[in-house]
């Protein structure tokens, strides 16, 4: 049983989500609080796999809340509220950065709740979550102690390259700030980011970033050139290649189930660059970025896949690593390093 704790000041959201988790066999909701600092006293007592929490409510709001559990005692978090539409796109952020670990918009009517497509997508994401590792976090950092893990490779070598791509799924945000936010601002190679995200969530995004790395953070433009120290990412509805005359393009075209696609890009980089080529796949549900990491290896490039131990989610990566895409296996903390000294 996957052992939910809903905290919410709403009476009537409490019972709808307990009706809509109850339909579900796999998941038992233990306990309901009705602010932020009840919500700390129950995850303390019930040690819960998820939590479920809303953002506004009284006495302590969702942020604080959450900024307690990963101090406190770490649990992956999923915030269900109307303050994470896609108009309230600092929040989405604020809490991201906090150690929640994905959102779900609550609905503006009650109407709203008897909408199927809420409840399944719902109980998806606390299944998804379940299996999530979250790491105690104090005054910003995360704190854990990973082994180093290598699959030896000749291949291996942080020199000569001139393009360092990177794809990354669920946790790719707090992933992409802890390696981005690290980088020199010397840093002497094009960078092109592939995050999987919720349409209209990109540019705040980007403007987060920003605020916090020293490189350049942009939305790939069709036509550009890529330039060494600029951070590129894929636009939130298409896919980002390099075309022959080393430009950066967009597409939809293809049978992808994820637009923009770490492998599309991943492929592109690898075809136009080659063995001057240095890949990164980061936390991440599901198997996208697997084929193109590996068609980065079989160019003679570099190639990263983030370990269990730092993922949020071992899906990508570990998908990477069966398929032996990957030369080096390795944490957060290692790939910020390996990446900083490239510069």
């Amino acid at each position: 049983m996957i052992r939910v704790l809903l905290v919410d000041d709403s009476p009537l959201a409490l019972q709808v989500l307990k009706k809509i988790l109850s339909n579900d066999l796999e998941i038992m909701v233990i306990g309901t609080a009705e602010n932020g600092q009840q919500g700390i006293d129950e995850a303390i007592k019930l040690k819960p796999d998820v939590i479920c929490t809303d953002f506004h409510m009284p006495i302590m709001d969702g942020l604080e809340f959450t900024e307690q559990v990963m101090e406190i005692c770490p649990t992956p978090i999923l915030i269900i509220s109307v303050a994470v539409q896609a108009e309230h796109q600092d929040n989405v952020f604020r809490l991201l950065d906090a150690g929640a670990v994905d959102i779900l918009p609550k609905p503006y009517m009650e109407s709203g709740f008897n909408d199927p497509t809420l409840g399944q997508e719902l109980i998806r994401k606390i299944k998804i979550l379940s299996g999530v590792s979250v790491f105690r976090r104090k005054k910003t950092i995360i704190e854990y102690e990973a082994p180093i893990s290598t699959i030896p490779s000749p291949n291996f070598s942080t020199s000569n390259k001139q393009v360092l791509v990177i794809g990354a799924s669920t946790g790719g945000p707090q992933a992409f700030e802890a390696i981005l936010s690290k980088l020199p601002t010397n840093y002497s190679l094009p960078i092109i980011c592939v995050q999987h995200i919720s349409t209209g969530f990109l540019s705040s995004f980007i403007t987060w970033l920003n605020s916090t790395c020293q490189l350049k953070v942009s939305i790939a433009i069709a036509g550009e050139k890529t330039k060494a120290g600029h951070i590129y990412f894929a636009p939130d509805d298409a896919n980002l290649l390099i075309d022959a005359q080393g430009c950066m393009q967009l597409s939809t075209e293809g049978n992808y189930f994820h637009f923009p696609s770490v492998d599309a890009t991943l492929n592109s980089v690898a075809s136009y660059y080659g063995n001057k080529t240095a890949g990164v796949l980061l936390t991440g549900m599901g198997d996208d970025g697997a084929k193109g990491l590996k068609a980065i290896a079989e160019a003679g490039g570099m190639t990263i896949a983030q370990d269990e131990a730092s993922s949020t989610v071992f899906g990508m990566p570990k998908v990477a690593i069966e398929m032996g895409a990957a030369q080096k296996v390795l944490s957060l903390e290692q790939i910020t390093q390996t990446l900083c000294a490239m510069s």
